[in-house]
């Protein structure tokens, strides 16, 4: 007689079909296309969370762009003129100040004008 564990085998079953629960069709209900979706889904989690950073930079660099074109300088021009200022001020606490306190920014940017 043969053993194959089959309460072992069942658990890891039923552990991946929790974690599909929510997915739509037979991806939640049947093994085998639950088991192929959850690791995607994994492979797209991993993918994603690096991802994510390169998106959130390019939005601040979208923000500042806009912020600075308002006040006759680009970007480039802006971020060059800012590490030659001296200011340690990185992207996301610059596009944070031009979206919250753009008084606050418009100073930012008179002193790297000045510098």
């Amino acid at each position: 007689m043969r053993a194959k564990n089959h309460v072992a085998s069942r658990e890891r079953r039923r552990r991946i079909l929790r974690l599909t629960k929510g997915y739509w069709g037979r991806k939640k209900n049947v093994f085998r296309h639950a088991h192929n979706q959850l690791q995607k889904g994994l492979l797209y989690a991993y993918a994603h969370r690096r991802r994510k950073k390169r998106d959130f930079r390019r939005l601040w660099i979208v923000r500042i762009n806009a912020a600075v074109r308002a006040h006759g300088l680009s970007y480039s021009t802006f971020m060059h003129k800012l590490q030659a200022a001296g200011l340690g001020l990185n992207r996301k606490i610059l596009a944070d100040l031009a979206v919250t306190q753009p008084d606050a920014f418009a100073a930012i940017v008179e002193r790297v004008k000045a510098a």
